[in-house]
């Protein structure tokens, strides 16, 4: 089986836990929390296959182009000729997306076995995700 899905909106990344100085207490950052809950919405409500063995995901992180670049800038990252080098890192990004969908697309994220993310510069910013079955 192989379901897709689009997360609209600029890539986001796994933050680090902080820490509640008052409380001592480790939490995850609002940011990273609400992107999570946004894949598990929109797995669920267009998706809904769970995987049982294990898993290929690929991941296409399309990144906003600056309105500032020059238009020869523009067209070279249209043309993928210049990629996004730039925050979030991309093992972050697979991180946030491969902890959200545990016991909602598989089991555990330990099913993943195998990984291909890949970075590109495009005018509507989101992040492409398949997941695949691998016999």
């Amino acid at each position: 089986m192989k379901v897709n899905f689009v997360i609209d909106g600029e890539p986001v990344g796994k933050e680090r836990p902080r820490m509640n100085s008052i409380t001592k207490r480790t939490y995850t950052p609002n940011k990273t929390r609400d992107y999570e809950e946004l894949i598990k919405w929109l797995y669920q409500s267009k998706v809904k296959y769970r995987f049982t063995g294990y898993i290929k995901m690929t991941l296409r992180c399309y990144y906003s182009i600056a309105k500032s670049n020059s238009k020869k800038v523009k067209e070279q990252k249209r043309n993928n000729v210049l990629r996004p080098s730039k925050k979030p890192d991309i093992d972050n990004v697979v991180k946030v997306i491969a902890d959200s969908l545990n016991e909602i697309a598989y089991k555990d994220d330990t099913q993943i076995v195998e990984v291909v993310a890949s970075k590109y510069y495009s005018d509507k910013p989101r992040v492409e995700v398949i997941l695949e079955d691998i016999i």
